[in-house]
């Protein structure tokens, strides 16, 4: 399929993880993909990646999402580059866990200000373009653990406020052709959930009604479907990929 030919998608934490494999996908597809990331080194190998293996040019830009400035650089330079973008998928996030009263002033800031109040930076930022061409697709990634989790108030208020951030940005642009949404990941194949101990991970996975973790993979393609034309009757809404995970309660 090449339901993205020619569109520029962003995507921020782009360089690895989840980001990665979305960024693949979008590219695979036929998109030029512009990938915001701290890790600049890591961001401009996959970068070059992407465009030698799909033909489509790939960006790479040092963005920090916690900076409203740095936000508004890059969108302005992508705008600037190609007169366009399309889709954002706001993807940075960080974890800080622990129980609420060992959770210091700095812990929490970062983890809020990382995964919200970056996405409402990058939000904000291309808002403006895409209500001009009356087109575009943003999407948020929340968590399975929005609804609460053990040792995680921190990283659950910043995804709790990304839903509630999409369905207000859902609401407020409805009527310019701009649909927002957020995907709420369960156990998936990552870094950090491979180095988990065996018998912690196993203990997780047995929680999950399919009995088995998900792939990036499977976050990409909810990413892709709900960023194509098929998705514009869709907005507003919290899409879970996690294997049935969120139909019971706090995995801990």
């Amino acid at each position: 399929m090449n339901r993205f030919t020619d569109q520029v998608v962003l995507v921020t934490g782009g360089a690895q993880g989840l980001g990665a494999a979305m960024a693949d996908r979008f590219a695979a597809e036929g998109a030029i993909v512009a990938i915001g990331d701290v890790n600049t080194d890591t961001a401009a190998a996959l970068a070059a990646d992407l465009s030698r293996r799909h033909g489509r040019p790939a960006l790479s830009h040092r963005v920090d999402v916690t900076d409203s400035d740095s936000v508004t650089t890059w969108v302005a330079d992508v705008v600037r580059q190609h007169g366009r973008i399309d889709v954002l998928i706001n993807n940075a996030g960080i974890i800080r866990d622990n129980r609420i009263e060992d959770i210091d002033d700095a812990d929490w800031r970062s983890v809020l200000d990382t995964s919200l109040t970056g996405a409402f930076y990058c939000a904000r930022a291309v808002l403006g373009h895409m209500r001009t061409r009356n087109y575009g697709r943003i999407i948020s990634f929340s968590s399975m653990s929005w609804r609460g989790n053990y040792g995680q108030a921190n990283y659950v208020a910043a995804k709790a406020g990304i839903v509630g951030l999409t369905r207000t940005i859902a609401l407020e642009t409805a009527r310019h052709g701009i649909t927002a949404n957020a995907i709420a990941p369960g156990l998936i194949e990552t870094p950090m959930l491979a180095s988990m101990n065996a018998a912690a991970r196993e203990k997780l996975i047995s929680k999950v009604p399919q009995r088995s973790t998900g792939r990036p993979d499977d976050i990409a393609e909810a990413a892709a479907y709900l960023a194509s034309p098929a998705a514009g009757y869709v907005s507003g809404i919290v899409l879970d990929v996690d294997g049935g995970l969120g139909i019971g309660s706090s995995i801990r």
